[in-house]
């Protein structure tokens, strides 16, 4: 039997990722959230339906990964994470943004921070977390437009009524590393606080990587009594660091295959840097106020304001290797500068009501949500001028292939396919939902929700200015069944829509706007089980279609018009919590298929989701040995997939095995040390398209310090 044979029957047992976290109830004078490093089993949470509930009791797949189990993997990024999550994967976006694949449908935007838009393009960090909440399908009747394939939510830590103090220090091999620090302290009678704030020097196998990443948030909550509650927050993050783009796919002929003239080039960097660069930094002001009227009615209001500054440039891998003048090897580089600058201001209310009538217990929401987002951006193009052989008017230039890669100068400027434009996005959205409890055995989610999206964009370049006003309803129904108090079936049925200006709402022009926007079906049946109290096995099957996609009219080509469609379709198996007082998992594995069914612009129908591997699976396990002594192991494995959507390029299936030792020093001092791809694996992790294709990390050892006061 062959390892890789060993290693997916070991991570076929796989699940999603759940921590315990019992989120703050909207009803109840207890507003603070608290975690624990003993199980990764889920407590009530709020985001999926507004209201505190059991996931048992929510008809959809979630999954939640908590701070325990964020500390026991070392995970150091939302990539790294969100590849424990089944029927996710991780795009490379471009080398510079968080970038997820949902059930077959990709995004940048849809990214929460505790329930609220949080739709930049940026990397997030993971030091402020209480746990990351991955919720599966259609979820605008919630959080409004885009989320077709799913939303992600971190939900981030607030102060608490004890004293206590955490720094953390982590190294690897490659010079990676970090500096963490967690304090809380009550500040009066009714005053408490935190500080959480995190260094992090940047560095990788990868030739000439680097940066830094800094994030401070402090928060403060007021508590003048048991019935209200207000939180404070800010945050700042800044991120310095290399923009890498990856490799380019291999010779055509070589396609699916690590083979000449890239095998003695895994590691080359494939730009300039000097030139690949990505800075950002953002100020971020969160607030939010709960009150209880009483026993079954309490309101919540929540608000954002973002300010975001982000400069993206880089020179990149365009096309795959060729044979130039004379037989040398020659690589297509291209270059472009993008800068965006975006100020988002959000307001959620809601207001919770909660009635019985004979046996029947009803949970009613009511709520609105606005906001307005601003933004600016600008795009130009690479040029090169040095003389070196170019292609598409000067903007792809073809160098040797060597080692390193001799990028020459480029010029940024105007060109086609530049952008500079204005955007000013406004929204309001009303919405009603019903949990019905009838008796213990069954329960009815039904929710309806109006949205109102508003975009005006000025195109500098185009000399004219573009407007589009949407009006769509967004429904969400599920039956849950229950026959008894450790086993949930359900059913359901959810809605969502994205305006054809697409996730950050930079494009629009005379056609677009003319446009419907896209919408997503999600029809969904699963279980949840108790196995025990801490441990729950998890099934869905899903099937969702995206439609509304823009193809074009074969009456005349310069048209576009709305009958493209895609369709995914998908189960997914989970295991997770506690086995034994000592022993905990969390695992995953979903089989899914998500293709063009209907032609659309980008591709003919049959044409497969790039990104999306059809077998999935994943497998972390902590055993304690004793209080002072414990050990982890997991298994992640998928099949192949394509890098992009021409179906061309193919990136094969791998398996890695990472492992983690934990010691309990002494009082309050921990040291902890994790390996990833323990047996060094060599494997393709994700891509942005055909020529950025990044390479998976080889075996790498990181050392951890914890200090608990």
């Amino acid at each position: 039997m062959s390892l890789r044979t060993v290693l997916w029957i070991g991570a076929s047992m796989a699940a999603p990722a759940v921590a315990y976290a019992d989120d703050a109830a909207d009803t109840g004078p207890e507003i603070v959230v608290t975690g624990t490093r003993d199980a990764y089993s889920a407590g009530p949470i709020t985001s999926a339906t507004k209201t505190a509930t059991d996931t048992r009791d929510i008809p959809q797949a979630i999954s939640i990964v908590s701070s325990a189990q964020i500390q026991d993997q070392g995970f150091r990024s939302m990539g790294d994470l969100l590849r424990y999550v089944p029927g996710a994967t991780v795009s490379l976006g471009e080398g510079n943004r968080d970038q997820i694949v949902l059930r077959g449908n990709g995004s940048t935007a849809d990214f929460f921070v505790d329930g609220l838009r949080d739709d930049v393009q940026y990397y997030r960090g993971l030091y402020n977390l209480e746990r990351v909440e991955v919720l599966k399908g259609p979820n605008a009747m919630i959080f409004g437009r885009g989320g077709g394939g799913g939303i992600v939510n971190r939900v981030t830590k607030r102060p608490e009524a004890r004293s206590f103090a955490e720094v953390e220090g982590t190294l690897d091999q490659e010079g990676a590393g970090s500096v963490a620090v967690d304090l809380n302290r009550p500040l009066g009678d009714i005053v408490l606080g935190r500080f959480n704030a995190v260094y992090e020097n940047l560095a990788s196998f990868r030739d000439v990587y680097g940066g830094r990443w800094v994030g401070i948030n402090p928060t403060v909550a007021l508590v003048p009594d048991e019935a209200m509650r207000i939180d404070l927050s800010y945050e700042f993050n800044s991120d310095h660091r290399v923009a890498d783009r990856g490799l380019p796919s291999a010779r055509p002929g070589t396609l699916a295959d690590p083979s000449p003239p890239l095998a003695g080039f895994r590691d080359t960097f494939f730009g300039d840097p000097k030139l690949n660069k990505v800075r950002f930094q953002a100020h971020v002001l969160h607030g939010e106020l709960r009150h209880r009227f009483g026993d079954s009615l309490s309101f919540t209001s929540r608000w954002l304001y973002g300010d975001y500054d982000k400069l993206y440039q880089n020179a990149f891998p365009a096309a795959p290797p060729s044979l130039g003048p004379g037989g040398v090897e020659q690589v297509g580089i291209e270059g472009y500068r993008d800068a965006t600058k975006r100020r988002n201001l959000l307001s959620q209310n809601d207001l919770v009501w909660t009635v019985s009538t004979g046996p029947i217990r009803h949970t009613l929401l009511a709520g609105i949500e606005w906001g307005e987002q601003w933004s600016r951006a600008v795009h130009l193009t690479g040029f090169f001028d040095s003389g070196v052989p170019t292609a598409n008017g000067g903007r792809r230039a073809f160098v040797p292939l060597d080692d390193p890669v001799p990028i020459p100068p480029i010029a940024f400027r105007l060109g086609a396919g530049n952008r500079s434009v204005h955007g000013d996005a406004d929204f309001l959205g009303l919405y009603v939902q019903d949990q019905i409890a009838i008796g213990d055995h069954i329960d009815i989610v039904a929710g309806l929700r109006r949205d109102r999206f508003s975009l005006k964009l000025d195109d500098f370049i185009a000399g004219a200015g573009f407007a589009r006003t949407d009006n769509l309803w967004s429904p969400r129904l599920g039956l849950v069944l229950k026959p008894d108090a450790a086993l949930s079936l359900y059913a359901s049925y959810s809605r969502s829509f994205l305006p054809q200006s697409g996730d950050q709402f930079a494009s629009l022009d005379p056609n677009l706007q003319a446009l419907a926007p896209e919408r997503f079906k999600n029809l969904e049946v699963g279980a949840k089980w108790e196995l025990r109290p801490s441990l729950t096995l998890t099934i869905a099957a899903y099937r969702l279609d995206r439609t509304n996609t823009r193809a074009p009219d074969p009456n005349d080509p310069t048209r576009t018009i709305l009958t493209g469609a895609q369709r995914s379709r998908g189960i997914e198996l989970g295991l997770t919590g506690q086995i034994a007082p000592n022993w905990r998992v969390s695992a995953g594995t979903a089989l899914q298929d998500a293709r063009i069914v209907s032609t659309t612009s980008a591709a003919p129908a049959g044409t497969k989701v790039a990104l999306v591997p059809r077998h999935q699976a994943s497998l972390w396990t902590r055993y304690d040995f004793s209080p002072r002594l414990g050990a982890g192991l997991g298994v992640y494995a998928q099949s192949r997939s394509f890098a992009s959507i021409s179906n061309t390029v193919m990136l094969p299936g791998y398996a890695r095995v990472d492992a983690a030792a934990y010691v309990h020093l002494a009082h309050g001092i921990e040291a902890q040390v994790n390996v990833e791809n323990l047996l060094g694996a060599r494997y393709f992790a994700t891509a942005s398209n055909d020529n950025n294709i990044m390479l998976g990390a080889p075996r790498t050892v990181r050392g951890t310090m914890r200090f608990l006061f």
